[in-house]
């Protein structure tokens, strides 16, 4: 089964930008559709971006739309997000999540945590204002 790791948060000043990484092993990358979402205290986790299984198709909520980038490296195993022109608001633990294809027909990208079954244990972003 994949086991995912986040790396790559910290502590940055509004404006600022960071780099998420998010590492699998013990699966077949390029099966998985990738996700990045986060969780705010006291907040619902949300969807932040996702990309297809060939990295050729993606989807972002509209609140990151312009400001985050993902993208992956199926060679490598690892799913990006570039996050860029950070505000406050952007603060939370992120997490990767990875959902396996599930044959033909299946779709490419998937907004809804519910629809992933493997997820990384986060990483604190924390933009200050």
């Amino acid at each position: 089964q994949v086991h995912l790791v986040e790396s790559g948060g910290g502590l940055v000043q509004a404006g600022g930008s960071l780099r998420l990484t998010c590492t699998a092993s013990g699966g077949a990358f390029p099966l998985f559709t990738m996700g990045w979402f986060r969780q705010a205290p006291t907040k619902e986790r949300e969807f932040v971006a996702t990309i297809s299984r060939n990295g050729r198709s993606t989807d972002y909520a509209d609140s990151v739309k312009d400001r985050f980038t993902i993208s992956r490296d199926n060679a490598k195993g690892t799913v990006y997000l570039q996050m860029n022109s950070l505000k406050f608001e952007d603060t939370a633990v992120y997490y990767c999540a990875a959902r396996p294809w599930a044959g033909v027909g299946d779709s490419d990208l998937f907004r809804v945590p519910a629809q992933y079954n493997r997820w990384g244990q986060g990483t604190q972003v924390t933009v200050s204002s």
